[in-house]
């Protein structure tokens, strides 16, 4: 490895590493805050189709689920990196959501293929990770090229060349602390896209992008679709479809919002002998039995026990959620217990949480 190569890499270990550990500050004091990451604007134009820009099919999403999360969600503060056609380097877009502490990040754009080749079409929703495959490094390389738009991008990110295949081994090194919930986030947004908007599944992927790597939240990053491909761009420049789409994302936020909620309301019910009984004598007046699980993992895979997945966690229940598969671990009607199950599970999977069944089912 390269001096300079290997510089970088211990440093944005470095970056990394205050993140391991804690939590948004909004997660404490009531308030749920979520970035909106139109990409590329101003001098960046993004990917060029026949006669549409990304810049603007991304901002024009952008800004309509921004108004559906703010018109349907009161508690929530919608913050954007840009909302005009101005250009904010990959580093400022990470720094926003970060002074912001916020608790999502959602960075939309859109795909492309050289013009001499026959292009796909289709959705896909990235989280960050090590590309498994040429075509998940193609498109972070493409994502990551806004970097040469930037004044001294070599000096700023590091020695990171977004055309040399050897600068993406970073992400093969990094931990991240969210992963499993932009994957549960990432998985969510994708199914909706395909099941409402009705596009192409590309599926839930990995790979560098340097505006993932620097967040301290879940995130995620969509490709509404490819602009070199004809039906696809006719679709992304419609208002009907910039209008399903930003539906569609919406649908999974708030499918993520309410899972959030529930697992606050969880914490927040254990904190008071009052509302403990209270769960008590509801079961009992129902004559249901309260059991109570710890959910670690969510997965468009289904897994069988002894999986590397569940990192030595056994036995393993699922349940499913659409098409969604949650793995739990434990079960018992004892309150203290599960807490002392939830210490441990917490150990290998940070944002472990306790969830509730009675009669078998997950009580909502």
């Amino acid at each position: 490895m390269k001096p300079h190569k290997k510089a970088f890499l211990l440093s944005c270990l470095g970056v990394f590493m205050p993140f391991f550990f804690g939590q948004p500050a909004n997660a404490q004091n009531g308030r749920f805050t979520v970035v909106i990451d139109p990409g590329h604007g101003g001098k960046d134009p993004g990917a060029i189709g026949a006669d549409s820009k990304e810049k603007d099919i991304v901002l024009a999403v952008g800004r309509k689920l921004g108004k559906l999360i703010e018109d349907n969600h009161p508690d929530v503060d919608v913050l954007y990196t840009r909302n005009s056609d101005y250009f904010v380097a990959l580093n400022q877009r990470a720094e926003i959501a970060n002074k912001a502490h916020a608790n999502l990040f959602i960075s939309i754009h859109c795909n492309a293929l050289d013009r001499r080749r026959a292009s796909p079409q289709g959705v896909e929703t990235f989280v960050l990770g090590l590309h498994r495959s040429k075509d998940n490094l193609d498109v972070a390389k493409a994502e990551n090229a806004v970097i040469m738009y930037e004044d001294d991008y070599s000096v700023k990110y590091e020695g990171f060349n977004p055309n040399e295949p050897e600068s993406y081994i970073i992400f093969e090194f990094m931990a991240n602390e969210f992963l499993s919930q932009s994957v549960y986030l990432a998985t969510l947004v994708q199914n909706q896209l395909v099941t409402n908007s009705r596009r192409v599944n590309r599926s839930v992927r990995q790979a560098g992008f340097l505006v993932l790597r620097e967040v301290a939240m879940p995130s995620i990053l969509v490709e509404l679709g490819y602009i070199s491909n004809r039906q696809d761009e006719k679709y992304l420049k419609s208002l009907s479809g910039q209008s399903s789409l930003a539906s569609s994302i919406y649908k999974g936020f708030k499918e993520y919002k309410r899972e959030y909620d529930k697992k606050s309301n969880v914490f927040t019910q254990s904190g008071t002998n009052k509302q403990q009984s209270g769960v008590t004598q509801s079961s009992a007046a129902t004559g249901g039995k309260r059991e109570y699980r710890v959910q670690f993992l969510t997965s468009s895979r289904k897994y069988e026990n002894g999986a590397s997945a569940f990192k030595g966690l056994n036995p393993v229940d699922f349940y499913t959620d659409g098409s969604t598969y949650k793995y739990t671990f434990g079960s018992t009607t004892d309150q203290d217990a599960i807490k002392q199950s939830l210490r441990e599970v917490q150990k290998k999977f940070k944002d472990a949480f306790i969830v509730e069944f009675e009669d078998g089912l997950r009580v909502k």
